[in-house]
Formats: C-alpha cells, sequence, structure tokens
C-alpha cells in the first residue's frame, strides 16, 4: 500500500469469536491501515477499548498465558439472579491493564454500544470511564450480570445492535472498514494450533461447563430440550447468533461499510472463550486473504 489509509472500524459482537477482532488489528496494521475510529459491540467493544488505549498486546499476551487453574480463579459465580457470573475478578484484571482511563483521554475517537435494558433502548457510549463502557457492552444477558451506569442498566450491545456501523457514518476517514462475526462462510478454514494450545483448550473448555452447571443448579434452573446433542450454552449461543444475524442484515442495509471483513459463524462456539489462540490465528488469516482480494 504507497500510503496510509484512514479508517473507522467498525467491531462486531459475537462472544468468544470476538477474539478474531486481534488478528484482523493487527493484520491491518501490518498493511498499513491507520485506525482513527473505533466502533464496537460487546467483545468488539473490549477488544476495541483495549486497542484504543494501548493495551490489546498485553491483553492478547495475558489470554493466552491462562491456564485451567488462572481460568478457574477469574470464575465468580453470582449469588444473585440477574447473572451467572458477577464478571468482577475478570474486570479487575482488566483495570490493571487500563487503568482509569476515560474516552475522552483516548488519542482515536470511540464508541461502545450497549442496552437500555429498562427502556428497551441502543445507548451509545462516548464518554465516561473506558472500563465501566466495556463492563456495560459485554453484559451477556443470563452469564454477566448488567452494568448500573446513571439511572440506566446496561447490557450486551449486541441485543439491539450486534454491528454499530452508525457511530462512524459522520467520521472524517478514507473507509469504514466493519467486521462481522456471524458470517455463513462456505470456506472451511483451517487453523494449525499447537498441541500445547489444544490441550490447554480442552481442560479449560470441561471445567467450564462443569462449574455453568453447578451454578444452574444454584439457582434452581430447570432445563429441558428435545435437541438432546445440545446443551443449554449451545442452544443459547445459536439463539443469540441468530437474533444477531437478522439485526446486522437490518444494520447494514440502513449504513454500508466500505469493506465487510467476514469472520464464520460457525468458528468455535459464542462461549468457547478458552479458544483464543485459534481464533486470534483465524482473524489474522482471514483478513490477509480479504485484503489481497480487493488489491
Amino acid at each position: 500500500m504507497e500510503s496510509k489509509k484512514n479508517i473507522s472500524l467498525v467491531l462486531g459482537s459475537g462472544g468468544a469469536r470476538g477474539y478474531a477482532h486481534i488478528g484482523v488489528i493487527e493484520e491491518l496494521l501490518k498493511h498499513g491501515y491507520e485506525i482513527k475510529s473505533i466502533s464496537g459491540s460487546s467483545m468488539g467493544a473490549m477488544i476495541g477499548a483495549l486497542y484504543a488505549c494501548g493495551k490489546l498486546e498485553t491483553f492478547k499476551d495475558w489470554v493466552l498465558s491462562l491456564d485451567l487453574i488462572d481460568t478457574i480463579k477469574l470464575l465468580d459465580f453470582s449469588l444473585g439472579k440477574s447473572g451467572i457470573i458477577q464478571g468482577d475478578k475478570v474486570f479487575l484484571a482488566l483495570e490493571e491493564m487500563i487503568g482509569d482511563i476515560t474516552i475522552e483521554e483516548l488519542p482515536i475517537s470511540y464508541t461502545a454500544v450497549a442496552t437500555d435494558v429498562v427502556r428497551q433502548k441502543e445507548v451509545w457510549i462516548q464518554k465516561g470511564k473506558l472500563l465501566d463502557a466495556v463492563r456495560a457492552s459485554v453484559a451477556i444477558p443470563t452469564i454477566l450480570t448488567p452494568k448500573k451506569i446513571g439511572d440506566q442498566y446496561l447490557i450486551d450491545g449486541g441485543v439491539l445492535n450486534p454491528l454499530p456501523i452508525a457511530p462512524t457514518v459522520s467520521d472524517s476517514t478514507d473507509l469504514t472498514i466493519a467486521v462481522k462475526l456471524n458470517a455463513i462462510v462456505a470456506k472451511d478454514y483451517k487453523v494449525p494450533v499447537p498441541k500445547k494450545e489444544q490441550e490447554k483448550e480442552n481442560s479449560i473448555q470441561n471445567i467450564f461447563f462443569e462449574m455453568t452447571q453447578k451454578a444452574e443448579d444454584l439457582f434452581s434452573r430447570e432445563f429441558t430440550s428435545t435437541y438432546s446433542e445440545m446443551d443449554m450454552f449451545d442452544i443459547m449461543g445459536r439463539t443469540i447468533d441468530t437474533m444477531q444475524n437478522a439485526l446486522e442484515a437490518c444494520k447494514m442495509a440502513g449504513y454500508s461499510p466500505d469493506i465487510v471483513i467476514d469472520s464464520p459463524h460457525d468458528a468455535c462456539g459464542f462461549y468457547e472463550f478458552n479458544k483464543a489462540y485459534k481464533i486470534i490465528e483465524l482473524g489474522r488469516i482471514i483478513t490477509k486473504e480479504q485484503l489481497k482480494e480487493i488489491g
């Protein structure tokens, strides 16, 4: 690329598939794009915030270093009824990385999209404490407890806007690039994963589902299904994916980005946060491939 192109980057929601945003960002920078604005929903808001405050590499190293014991320590189950996980331990770790920085202090424009669950409204968070904005945007219903900011009870931005292009419409950048995590992609991507990472993924996944099952029992939540091959989390994740695909189609009909980077919806399950290595690499591979296609 002869000269840098200033871009507005839209990072979509998609649970654990959001790790792909790390690989996408790394590859965009490698190809000479300069990110001037970020709008993100859910995991997109988190990864976008970490990049905006210069801590994405630190976060990536931390995620890839987590072993089974580390992961168990981060799961602080809530005793309330608004979510299985309170999330304080995870966000304490994030606070150590991000600090007390506000959105106004960031070197680039940033928007985190959340949902006001009481007023049933989409909320754009463009000022205030960065960590609070992220915590609100990633509050997946029934999993993470809502975040109260002022008089608003905020949950996952993906509930109403999984691909928040609108906040970037007024940006004076050369291009708008949107990263969609729920795409129907025909190609089967093969991502080489080192044996050590595979073993770590499997051990963490087993303990995660065992502990979340205990949490379900604690809350006395009964669940029955005729789909014997899918558990509650499979069905919940697929339900969210279905909802978000429909919403994304509507949002993109109103606001069309210049470039869409499609990451496959079946890359991993919505809650498979143990597959960070694979999904980060997938994001890199897909971005490199799609940028090559557009020249």
